[in-house]
């Protein structure tokens, strides 16, 4: 089984089992869901990849930090459960599972698999970014739009759309849905290294906000800020963030 397979296998398999996990505690407290979610999820992307590439490091949200990985050439980087407020609520699917693959300085595999809407996006290969309406879209959280994404829809007179976890707004892009996803504020390396590696299969621009790359298995493992848009939208957004 190629990396690929595999990242794409174990996101796909460990929402299953989140899936599972929301149903057997439909009637339990959100915070009960969350727990369970996270735990289970973790556990069962650890074992899987200590099964099937024993000799590779992981990041996951929810381990222990090795910092023996800093010293490794491959390193998987997972969120067992990308979104654990819109898991713990019935109904929402705006919520994922992220396994990426690190390779010698580069993101090689990845796959956000969103369980809810029965949908993994996988590389080598994503289906195609289906056109663009003409009013640009700017995907945002729902409770805390960073200013610098407010300040690219004002700019390019744009629109707002809602939308819960990171790899629910990076796959929202590379379906169509949105054309825009801008984060400044903190995040870590396992919320954007499955969705940067599945939106650079899909042919999108990614950076971080000054424009300069994205860098993964580093140290503290903190990467604050991204911009995951369209090609054709990357200068004038970056016009926007880089200020400053």
């Amino acid at each position: 089984m190629t990396d690929h397979q595999l990242a794409a296998e174990l996101a796909t398999r460990a929402g299953e089992l989140l899936l599972g996990v929301r149903a057997e505690l439909a009637e339990a407290s959100a915070q009960e869901r969350k727990d369970a979610g996270d735990k289970r999820s973790h556990d069962f992307l650890m074992a899987e990849l200590a099964a099937a590439r024993p000799q590779d490091a992981v990041l996951s949200e929810e381990g222990v930090d090795d910092p023996a990985r800093l010293r490794a050439h491959r390193v998987w980087i997972v969120d067992p459960l990308d979104g654990t407020r819109e898991f713990s609520e019935p109904g929402r699917d705006d919520w994922a599972v992220h396994v990426a693959l690190w390779e010698d300085g580069e993101l090689v595999a990845g796959a956000v698999a969103l369980p809810a809407q029965h949908i993994t996006l996988a590389t080598p290969a994503t289906p195609a970014v289906p056109p663009a309406p003409q009013q640009l879209r700017v995907v945002v959280s729902r409770t805390r739009p960073p200013a610098v994404a407010l300040a690219v829809r004002d700019a390019l007179d744009g629109v707002l759309v809602e939308m819960g976890s990171a790899g629910a707004k990076v796959a929202s892009v590379v379906q169509g849905r949105s054309d825009v996803y801008v984060h400044a504020g903190g995040q870590y390396e396992w919320d954007s290294a499955a969705p940067v590696a599945v939106a650079r299969a899909a042919g999108l621009h990614t950076s971080r906000i000054d424009g300069s790359p994205l860098r993964y298995n580093q140290s503290g493992a903190k990467l604050p800020d991204l911009i995951v848009c369209r090609p054709e939208h990357a200068e004038a957004v970056l016009a926007v963030t880089a200020v400053g």
